[in-house]
């Protein structure tokens, strides 16, 4: 899958706060924070969207 963007790209300035708040989904503090401005490591963040397409995935998959 060469030559494809990144599905969440961090690299942007906008994504970094000075001000620590805690995670949305671990709850450890990070400085990090979603293009919506949410607090987000950026490890929980993949992981929580890796979980979702999966889960989207499945209800595709068996119709429910």
């Amino acid at each position: 899958m060469t030559g494809q963007p990144p599905l969440l790209d961090w690299r942007n300035s906008a994504h970094w706060s000075g001000q620590p708040l805690p995670c949305r989904h671990c709850g450890g503090l990070t400085h990090l924070r979603t293009t919506k401005r949410r607090p987000a490591h950026k490890v929980c963040a993949v992981a929580a969207l890796a979980a979702q397409s999966a889960q989207l995935a499945d209800r595709y998959l068996n119709g429910t």
